[in-house]
């Protein structure tokens, strides 16, 4: 597997090796002691979740509040523009976002850390996004940044406004949203 440390220096984008032949490819799409040394640290994955969305769909950018998730996030067909957004007060990279493309042809993953909000927004007619979280959902904590939050003023690849849910579109701006203040 190869890592690569984004602008953020937390954040990592992961490319695992792929094996591939005329009958297809093969690939590890996780290996804990790879991911540990990768990241330099351990974390443990207690809940995998699987969601899938049609073209201009928008997820995020969520968080919880409490009991925070880091999510390795990944696309087993379709495409996506990931984002992930630091939230943790005392962090230099506080306010700052990084966006990648991933998709099941690049098998590319992306490690969001406890601490960020995430959010993508699907660019292929369908995509099907698979992550694993370092803690259990808990909707009573679960928190929400509008996409277009002008403060951010994240890069999204699109030219129309996204589809969201009822709970994106009520996100709130970044300078009024809940942040981390001891992480």
């Amino acid at each position: 597997m190869k890592a690569t440390q984004l602008s953020i220096p937390d954040v990592f984008l992961l490319q695992p090796q792929v094996f591939g032949d005329t009958r297809g490819f093969f690939f590890e799409s996780f290996n804990q002691r790879q991911f540990d040394q990768a990241i330099g640290t351990h974390v443990t994955f207690v809940q995998g979740n699987h969601s899938r969305s049609a073209r201009n769909v928008l997820r995020g950018l969520h968080y919880q509040i409490r009991q925070p998730q880091g999510k390795l996030v990944r696309v087993v067909v379709g495409e996506v523009y990931d984002v992930a957004v630091d939230l943790r007060r005392s962090s230099p990279t506080f306010g700052q976002w990084v966006g990648e493309i991933l998709n099941a042809e690049n098998k590319k993953q992306l490690w969001v850390p406890a601490g960020f909000a995430h959010g993508f927004i699907v660019l292929s007619d369908y995509a099907e996004f698979l992550y694993q979280t370092t803690d259990y959902w808990a909707p009573q904590h679960e928190r929400s940044i509008i996409w277009n939050d002008p403060t951010l003023a994240i890069d999204w690849p699109i030219g129309r406004t996204p589809k969201l849910s009822d709970k994106d579109a009520q996100g709130k701006l970044f300078e009024l949203a809940e942040v981390y203040e001891d992480m």
